[in-house]
């Protein structure tokens, strides 16, 4: 990297360095907005000290890409372009995220927004239609295939968002330090510099293989004890709620891109607050929802079970349910969690199996998660289904338990 422009002292990695090119882009309007999207949506409810933004993340995922990228070109994997570019490509890996990122980005899928864009479509918009683009110049293509993924670059873009990716390595670290949990444990300095790419494939040496199995077990842990938290996941469905019912009165079809990053996630709350209409049923619903959750009066999960086989559809099971506890349906909700046991590569595939190498100049292996003890113990997939009930707590417990199919023959 060239002489840094900028340094920025962070908790987790201590100082950050930036160069013109890359303090340009993280004072730019686009990346700034990310200091107003939480990057855990509802874990403030249960870890108060869960505040950090998709900025932090954007600069700790530049950091990190910036360790494995440097590593890889002094053993020349990677010319100095490249590298400077995977940097950039971290910077930019979360710019094209909106309120409640993922909550808000499943409304969006719905409604059709931005053509039901995602978020990393959206980035790649943000980067060939405003300032970013202008300013990452002749590197804009290639930094948008690598940070929201392109055939061209598997090896290079799985640096920044691969099973081994920057972006994994800092979310994991940052989300541990910000709700004090003690399970996100990543040595990414010694993967970072581990990491070979051979026949546009990303190679780990064996000697760090243990970090590559330490990091699984943390993301796993993560999952069950942070981002599926029974409360956490409370609090987001009562927010997915609001962001449905209030979707038409928001007029999120009419969209454009500039209306989109307009949004934080302050600006989204105070329009739903304001979403006031005595003749309306779905406007006191909406701010009802609103209430809950900004005083974290969440309803009670009255059943926690965990999924073996196709979840159920939530939306049928919350009917159904309602209707035999003689309840309205408001009053329950039912939430199907879901996750992949390890990250996907950058081309959103299962990895299955991980390239090792003894050294420069040996032959590599591919060695099936099958063969490892500790990696293969982590393919159990992480999934469950709960029930909440605001009312009626009892009875909608037991008819959620014997209404479920799954539970009868688990």
């Amino acid at each position: 990297m060239t002489r840094s422009n900028l340094e920025i002292v962070d908790p987790v990695h201590g100082v950050i360095q930036a160069d013109e090119t890359e303090k340009k882009i993280i004072d730019s309007w686009e990346l700034q907005r990310l200091r107003h999207i939480g990057q855990l949506s509802g874990a403030h409810l249960v870890y108060p000290g869960a505040r950090h933004s998709r900025f932090e993340h954007s600069l700790g995922t530049m950091h990190i890409a910036g360790i494995t990228a440097q590593s890889l070109r002094e053993r020349g994997f990677v010319t100095e372009s490249q590298a400077r570019q995977i940097r950039l490509a971290g910077l930019v890996h979360d710019i094209g995220h909106g309120p409640y990122s993922h909550l808000f980005e499943s409304v969006m899928r719905r409604h059709k927004v931005l053509g039901g864009a995602d978020h990393e479509e959206i980035g790649r918009m943000v980067l060939e239609e405003t300032e970013v683009g202008d300013l990452l110049g002749r590197d804009r293509r290639n930094v948008a295939d690598l940070a929201f993924g392109g055939k061209r670059y598997n090896a290079l873009s799985d640096i920044v968002s691969g099973v081994m990716g920057a972006d994994t390595m800092d979310y994991l670290l940052r989300d541990g330090y910000f709700t004090g949990s003690q399970h996100a444990r990543v040595d990414h300095q010694r993967l970072g510099r581990s990491i070979e790419i051979r026949k546009n494939r990303i190679v780990l040496a064996r000697s760090s293989l243990h970090s590559f199995e330490s990091m699984m077990h943390s993301r796993r842990q993560m999952f069950l004890t942070v981002y599926f938290h029974r409360t956490v996941r409370a609090a987001q469905a009562v927010m997915l709620e609001a962001l449905e019912v209030a979707a038409d009165w928001l007029h999120l079809e009419d969209l454009s891109l500039d209306d989109y990053l307009e949004l934080t996630e302050g600006s989204l709350m105070a329009k739903m607050a304001d979403y006031i209409d005595p003749y309306s049923i779905d406007a006191r619903r909406v701010g009802n929802l609103v209430d809950e959750y900004q005083a974290r009066y969440l309803p009670k999960c009255v059943l926690d079970v965990p999924i073996t086989g196709a979840p159920p559809d939530a939306g049928r099971l919350r009917q159904k349910i309602a209707a035999r506890a003689g309840v309205y349906e408001s009053r329950v909700l039912v939430d199907v969690t879901g996750a992949s046991s390890l990250p996907l590569t950058s081309d959103k595939r299962q990895m299955r199996s991980i390239a090792l190498h003894s050294g420069p100049r040996h032959a590599v292996s591919v060695v099936p998660f099958s063969k490892l003890p500790l990696v293969s113990a982590l393919l159990t997939p992480i999934s469950s289904l709960r029930v909440y009930a605001r009312s009626n707590t009892k009875k909608v417990a037991e008819v959620a338990a014997s209404v479920w199919p799954a539970r009868k023959s688990a």
